[in-house]
């Protein structure tokens, strides 16, 4: 049986664990240890630290990453990326260049007759005005507009600090396991399972810890951790869906 693979949050260009190179080729042995099995590849957000998209220039480097990509597309791996929230304003370059399906709102999908519901995960559950706030700033298209006026490399470069200076704070400081009653997108899974009874599995990614947590005796949530500290990923075989770590 073939399977299907989930992943999140890999990061790709963050040097704050370990070397940005070393987790970027370590993602890509790992993509190329499934390509033999894969039907389906999902790609939950958060794959780059941080990314913008010119209409004629993208970051450089992830060269190795998205080759592979690239290969297994040409294989006949359906790939699909969900943007997450340090790779918000992803247009069609990978679409064009890997045959990757792009999303941007949540998934609900049927595998092998089994109920996915699949997103990144920020957003969800939280309300709190800060990251309201910033939400709607990186999603609005003004403010996207205006950021590409900026001279590239200091544009880049902004970002770039951004998105390390987020790391460096989780790296210092990690948000534990709230709880049942008080994880975001526990919460959130919990709601939308009392609308949608029918759902198996809830899979996410955005919150850097690895979890899978029986909801109803057929529904379970998964959170996937990330590839900065767990490299950590799902498998789902059209039977047993398992979360699993790379050796």
């Amino acid at each position: 049986m073939k399977k299907t693979y989930f992943a999140s949050d890999v990061h790709l260009g963050s040097d704050i664990l370990e070397p940005a190179r070393d987790v970027e080729r370590r993602f890509v042995r790992w993509l190329d240890s499934i390509r033999a099995d894969a039907e389906a590849l999902y790609l939950l957000g958060d794959i780059f630290d941080f990314w913008f998209e010119y209409k004629k220039v993208v970051p450089r480097g992830f060269t190795r990453f998205l080759g592979k990509l690239g290969e297994l597309h040409d294989q006949g791996i359906e790939i699909h990326y969900f943007t997450g929230n340090h790779d918000i304003w992803l247009t069609d370059y990978l679409a064009n260049e890997t045959g990757a399906i792009i999303h941007r709102t949540p998934l609900a999908t049927t595998i092998h007759g089994k109920h996915f519901y699949l997103a990144h995960g920020d957003g969800l559950g939280d309300d709190s005005p800060g990251f309201c706030f910033l939400r709607k700033i990186f999603h609005n298209a003004t403010c996207r507009l205006l950021f590409s006026c900026i001279p590239t490399n200091w544009a880049m470069g902004f970002g770039q600090k951004w998105a390390r200076h987020s790391r460096k704070k989780e790296a210092k400081n990690p948000i534990p396991y709230l709880g049942d009653d008080k994880e975001h997108l526990v919460v959130y899974a919990k709601e939308y399972l009392q609308e949608h009874p029918d759902t198996d599995f809830l899979i996410f990614g955005h919150r850097h810890i690895v979890l899978d947590l029986p909801l109803q005796p057929h529904a379970r949530v998964l959170i996937l951790g990330d590839w900065l500290r767990y490299f950590s990923y799902a498998a789902f075989d059209g039977a047993v869906l398992e979360l699993k770590k790379q050796p």
